[in-house]
């Protein structure tokens, strides 16, 4: 299981020159060499390297370097054509996909540059890394991680590492491939609920409300308008002050449920069953005012964090279809609309249940998990005659 822990490098004042210069020049070769790629039709990898490596090592860049930028740009294009056939880019000859399609992929300045072993060292005790640049190979650059960071570096890193600059801040972002615990068979399965009004409701009773981190995005988006409106040099410097500043927040506090759900599971040994909710946000339909709700809703940002703390920590997890599990009782299992009166509130009509809509939807949704587990164990052999 590959997780990227991000450490703040502390150069000095000629380092950090070396380092944004040399994230400057990459990316402007990487515009360049997607330019080429755009005018020959996004060739393979090796085919635009025929046509670039050699006026890359022109511009200053090292082997390594050109090689990685070659790479990097060939990555972009091949996620670009994924978004596309996921339709993630809207559908054939709408504004934004055409926009896409029309022109090559563009890097920002500072935008991300991978170093493999041969580019860059750690010193782990020293807490310091020698890195290539433009400029030269700069040893000693120190930085600074918090000591459960250290040591999944010192024990697990493995594989490329990427140089990226944020508000000035230059940062190391490395790769660490830590070894799965094995998977023990659940005695049950925790459902849960992803939505809005609650972040998060667990069938063992566990319910993340949504009112506090709703009314901070709300916050955050009137600040954000007044700041706009204002347009005086002292806003603008305010508002990129505080970007990012909001996904901070919401992923700290998705960090926090997951963890929650995951210890719960782990310790009473059950597996964690989730809605596989790809695709909502193009089928449902809100009014204008519930926009801005709706897309920011970070469902798929908490459903990686449960996925990978799960898998830390053996607790088994699947996805389940999320049909029906609102309008369905748990108890009885009669299906119907109106057994939804309102948001809050779940009342079947065939049996008389009356419970939270959320809660019946969590129970609905460990129940579809233990199926599709109990459907993955089953031996697929054909039965001898």
């Amino acid at each position: 299981m590959k997780i990227v822990t991000r450490v703040k490098l502390m150069p000095e004042a000629d380092q950090v020159a070396a380092l944004s210069a040399t994230l400057r020049t990459v990316n402007e070769a990487a515009c360049w060499v997607s330019g080429v790629a755009f005018e020959r039709g996004v060739p393979r990898e090796y085919e635009l390297r025929k046509h670039t490596y050699t006026a890359l090592k022109a511009r200053g860049l090292g082997a390594q370097a050109a090689q990685h930028v070659i790479k990097k740009t060939c990555d972009a294009y091949a996620t670009l054509k994924a978004n596309i056939r996921a339709g993630n880019l809207g559908r054939p000859g709408s504004k934004r996909r055409v926009r896409a399609e029309s022109k090559p992929v563009v890097f920002r300045p500072e935008a991300a540059q991978p170093y493999d072993d041969r580019c860059l060292s750690w010193r782990y005790d020293a807490r310091t890394v020698s890195i290539w640049t433009t400029a030269g190979r700069l040893k000693n650059v120190r930085f600074a991680c918090s000591p459960d960071a250290l040591k999944m570096l010192r024990e697990y890193r493995k594989g490329e590492s990427g140089l990226i600059e944020r508000d000035g801040v230059f940062y190391l972002v490395a790769v660490c491939d830590i070894p799965e615990a094995e998977r023990y068979e659940p005695s049950g399965f925790v459902g849960v609920d992803l939505g809005i009004v609650n972040i998060a409701t667990a069938s063992t009773g566990y319910r993340a409300a949504g009112r506090g981190l709703n009314r901070y995005r709300r916050r955050q988006l009137a600040l954000r308008k007044k700041l706009q409106a204002k347009g005086t040099k002292s806003a603008k410097r305010l508002l990129k002050k505080r970007s990012r500043k909001e996904a901070r927040h919401t992923a700290d506090v998705n960090h926090v449920i997951s963890k929650t759900i995951v210890t719960t599971a782990e310790r009473t040994g059950s597996g964690i069953a989730l809605e596989d909710l790809t695709g909502i946000r193009s089928r449902v339909r809100l009014r204008k005012d519930q926009r801005a709700q709706l897309h920011s809703w970070s469902f798929r940002q908490l459903g990686r964090y449960i996925e990978y703390k799960a898998k830390r920590a053996g607790v088994p997890l699947v996805y389940v279809d999320p049909a029906y599990t609102s309008q369905r009782c748990s108890q009885c299992g009669h299906i119907d609309r109106r057994n939804r009166p309102s948001q809050a509130t779940f009342a079947c009509r065939s049996c008389g249940a009356l419970m939270h809509a959320d809660d019946n939807a969590s129970h609905n949704i460990g129940l579809k998990g233990e199926v599709v587990w109990t459907a993955g164990r089953e031996s697929r052999v054909p039965a001898t005659p």
